[in-house]
């Protein structure tokens, strides 16, 4: 159970702004356990989302390490970087990015779809997870007819159908009142206890932040364990 899921060593990020270099991370050292539960806070700016798209192998460093399961991933080639990224992570926003054409359970089944999986085994897999999160009664839905908190139930699905050893979540309930995102919070902590998945969110809720097994705060570009003192949104 305390397999690494997920790192990063000396993982740094700066961009050009005109003749300033604007440094967002600076040394980033990262861990994640099989199973863990983990939430990043920080001010807004501070690079939480950033981190995340490292993590995701979503952008590049400008310098430093990602592994996904213990594999340097800067050492495969874009294909297969796709190929491992796909098959261990998945990602839900603040924003669901659902495709509106499309029903939950199409939606849902998407990344199976474009694996080339069989579609039936795709359909049924889709519909057995939206089970899962409650939704078994809107499989054929399309997002315009689902809640706020239905459309992101459906992107957390979308996230764990390749069954990831880790998601990555992007303030998940940042559009949410607070009774549904309170079920999301609730379903996160089902999931993670029924899957084994891993959890890394970058949030501003504290109160889903503590919830988490572990939570970190990003300042000054760095990584420290969450005391309870310091900046956040």
């Amino acid at each position: 159970m305390n397999d690494i899921v997920l790192s990063c060593q000396n993982l740094a990020k700066t961009f050009s702004q005109g003749n300033h270099i604007l440094t967002v991370l600076n040394g980033v050292n990262l861990d994640v356990k099989e199973g863990e539960t983990l939430a990043i806070i920080g001010v807004s700016g501070s690079g939480k989302t950033t981190l995340l798209n490292l993590l995701g192998s979503i952008d590049t460093p400008t310098s430093g390490k990602v592994f996904i399961k213990g594999q340097d991933i800067s050492l495969l080639k874009s294909k297969d970087q796709d190929r491992m990224r796909n098959a261990n992570l998945g990602f839900v926003y603040q924003f669901h990015h659902l495709l509106g054409e499309f029903t939950a359970q199409e939606n849902v089944a998407m990344p199976l779809i474009i694996a080339r999986l069989p579609y039936d085994e795709c359909l049924e897999r889709a519909a057995a997870l939206l089970g899962r999160v409650g939704l078994a009664e809107r499989l054929q839905h399309k997002p315009s007819q689902l809640s706020g908190g239905e459309r992101q139930r459906v992107a957390i699905a979308r996230a764990l159908v390749n069954n990831p050893a880790c998601v990555l979540m992007d303030e998940p309930t940042g559009n949410l009142d607070r009774k549904t995102a309170l079920s999301i919070h609730n379903l996160i902590k089902q999931l993670n206890q029924t899957l084994a998945t891993s959890f890394v969110l970058v949030t501003h809720d504290l109160n889903l932040a503590a919830q988490m097994g572990r939570i970190l705060i990003l300042e000054d570009g760095k990584l420290q364990p969450y005391t309870g003192q310091g900046s956040h949104d």
